[in-house]
């Protein structure tokens, strides 16, 4: 994840958190000592991310969008050869490489094979990962 994406997600969390917090000091009325991550009946950072990945309800609500998906075969060899023929890549492969499966030439080129998108507050980052 790009250095870009973490401060999105940290952005987001710390506003989540915050209004948890603050909700549970208003519910209870006491001043309390936050000595965990988790606090007042939420959820750690890691789980909050989870979570806006599975959840669209708990997504839309705090304005945080996180998908993930796996790279084509296609979009993988466009990576690694922009402009280049697919379809000649396609055709050529089985004769030119020794390997059973075309991803792993483009495994041997660390070419990535997740796309991640992240929306917040009407910005999108993408990025890609291994």
């Amino acid at each position: 994840m790009s250095k870009e994406q973490q401060e999105v997600l940290d952005d987001a969390y710390n506003r989540y958190r915050a209004t948890i917090i603050k909700e549970f000091y208003e519910d209870t009325k006491e001043l309390r000592k936050w000595a965990t991550v988790e606090g007042p009946g939420g959820h750690t950072k890691e789980e909050f991310i989870n979570k806006c990945k599975t959840d669209t309800e708990l997504s839309e609500k705090w304005g945080l969008k996180i998908e993930e998906r796996e790279l084509s075969l296609e979009e993988r060899f466009n990576i690694r050869y922009p402009g280049g023929k697919f379809s000649v890549f396609q055709e050529n492969y089985p004769n030119t490489h020794k390997r059973n499966n075309p991803n792993d030439l483009l495994d041997a080129f660390d070419i990535p094979t997740k796309l991640i998108t992240i929306t917040y507050n009407d910005k999108t980052i993408e990025s890609y990962e291994s």
